[in-house]
């Protein structure tokens, strides 16, 4: 009597299908306190006090002998949606890593700078030194450029004639010599605006982290 009676409720909440299949399993859902049902590939509901073959690759419910659903399981994530899931899951680790990495650099920004005085003393002994090498190669190429001269005038008294071993080898020595230096210039010149670029950005960094509003208290 207590199968008949699960069965029947079964068939009133809708639970087995009037068909053959569903007359084979009615026995087994019987048999169990609850029943797990789908929507099989070809559109017809399957129960059974196990999970049917054809539910579990699909979504079901669990449905208690009143006939009551208890719970809804989602169907197994296909090849595609584990795909997607990965991708997702790799963008929100990168994004977190990010994150995180901009907390360092903020604390250590916060750490090195006590004050906006304190980033422009900084910036101006970054500055020193570089004008120091550039005024030291300056300097070096107006020397160079005075032994040169000596050396031209020197082979002036050489017009049309093979020029002296030393008199060709100083030319050619203090041009390579002046070159060197202002290729130094040039890059110290370059190092001014990194510099530069560099203590501007820490400084708007640092007004933007000092300046931000604090954050409201919730009540």
């Amino acid at each position: 009597m207590r199968i008949a009676a699960r069965f029947a409720t079964a068939l009133l909440y809708g639970l087995l299908p009037l068909s053959g299949e569903a007359t084979a399993a009615s026995p087994a859902a019987a048999g169990g306190s609850n029943f797990y049902c789908c929507t099989d590939a070809n559109g017809k509901q399957m129960c059974g006090d196990i999970l049917p073959p054809a539910c579990h690759s699909r979504a079901y419910r669990e449905v208690g002998s009143n006939g009551l659903t208890r719970r809804h399981v989602d169907a197994p994530p296909t090849a595609e949606q584990r795909r997607q899931r990965a991708i997702e899951e790799e963008k929100q680790k990168a994004e977190e890593a990010a994150l995180k990495e901009k907390q360092r650099k903020d604390q250590a920004l916060l750490n090195t700078y006590g004050s906006l005085d304190d980033i422009e003393a900084m910036r101006e002994r970054a500055r020193s030194d570089v004008i120091k090498s550039i005024n030291a190669a300056q300097s070096r190429i107006g020397e160079i450029s005075k032994k040169r001269k000596k050396y031209q005038q020197d082979a002036e008294f050489y017009k049309n004639k093979p020029l002296p071993v030393e008199v060709r080898k100083g030319l050619k020595d203090s041009e390579a010599e002046i070159k060197t230096q202002e290729s130094i210039v040039e890059a110290k010149k370059k190092e001014l605006a990194v510099i530069e670029a560099k203590y501007n950005n820490d400084r708007q960094h640092y007004l933007e982290l000092t300046q931000r509003p604090a954050p409201t208290a919730s009540r």
